[in-house]
């Protein structure tokens, strides 16, 4: 037998890129399907989340004026890093949501899959949604698509990792910064990429994870002033009805919770026009000259 210590993880949220406790002190007991323990994560309060997104707004002037290419690589830095920790996240992934290690390997697989997808459309999804729009006269008319700002992302219930990793990717792929809720029941490998994200160039505040109680960290960010949208996906349809309401009050995006059978799916690009703004620009072309011709 070992004489060896077991060294229990200590969980922490991801906030402003570090690792701060709760500033209730709160924490809860999380378990396995067997309910089973398997560590105490931070119980968020409405502090917590104000403070993620202050880091957010901070962080998202200097996220949303990079190029799309090293958005691109960010991203595609981050499958490496998981793929690197894949034993890791598959022990996690087995444990939240109750799979075999077989199973739990290809939801981690497909997640890493998912980064390096989202990592590939950051310097493509501006050709697909923007563009030169016919006009009658002497006049450039382009719209090109630019980020919202801050988004708050409830992250699904059910699937602790890859739906996640659904939701935050293309959020950030398009130059928003994200406030994330973690799975209530299962928040464990949300909080473990907390400590991949630190690592892998993304700038600190750019996604900020808490865990807790959903309804209770999402009303303070529904109404939140500095919060521009919202991404309901981890909300059933009672708690999904109070907080569009919420988020109504200055007019916010909502992304209302759709029905996803199958997170491992071609996500498409929905996910990723739904937290972009259009911006048209208008520019005279010039005086036309004796041929015709303008420039």
């Amino acid at each position: 037998m070992s004489d060896r210590l077991t060294v229990l993880k200590t969980y922490k949220l991801y906030v402003g890129g570090k690792f701060p406790r709760s500033e209730s002190g709160r924490v809860y007991e999380v378990t396995d399907s067997k309910q089973n323990w398997l560590a105490n994560a931070p119980l968020s309060s409405r502090k917590d989340a104000r403070d993620a997104v202050v880091a957010a707004r901070k962080a998202f002037g200097g996220w949303s004026g990079a190029t799309a290419y090293n958005r691109g690589q960010v991203l595609y830095r981050v499958a490496e890093m998981l793929e690197g920790r894949r034993d890791q996240y598959v022990r996690e992934v087995a444990d939240a949501e109750g799979l075999s290690k077989s199973k739990a390997g290809d939801q981690v697989d497909a997640a890493i899959d998912r980064w390096v997808w989202y990592a590939g459309w950051t310097d493509k999804i501006a050709q697909v949604v923007g563009g030169g729009n016919p006009v009658a006269g002497p006049f450039f008319n382009l719209s090109s698509p630019e980020p919202t700002g801050v988004v708050a992302v409830l992250a699904p219930q059910k699937s602790s990792f890859l739906g996640l990793v659904s939701v935050v990717a293309p959020v950030i792929a398009t130059g928003n910064t994200a406030v994330v809720i973690a799975s209530e029941e299962s928040p464990l490998p949300a909080l473990s990429l907390g400590e991949v994200l630190a690592t892998s160039d993304l700038p600190g505040g750019v996604v900020n994870i808490l865990s807790g109680r959903t309804a209770e960290i999402a009303t303070p960010l529904a109404s939140h002033q500095d919060v521009n949208a919202i991404d309901l996906a981890g909300a059933d349809e009672e708690l999904a009805k109070e907080l569009e309401i919420a988020a109504a009050d200055n007019l916010k995006r909502v992304l209302r919770p759709q029905p996803v059978d199958n997170w491992s799916a071609a996500p498409g690009t929905d996910r990723m026009t739904a937290f972009l703004e259009t911006k048209t620009v208008w520019h005279p072309t010039g005086s036309l000259g004796a041929s015709g011709s303008a420039y």
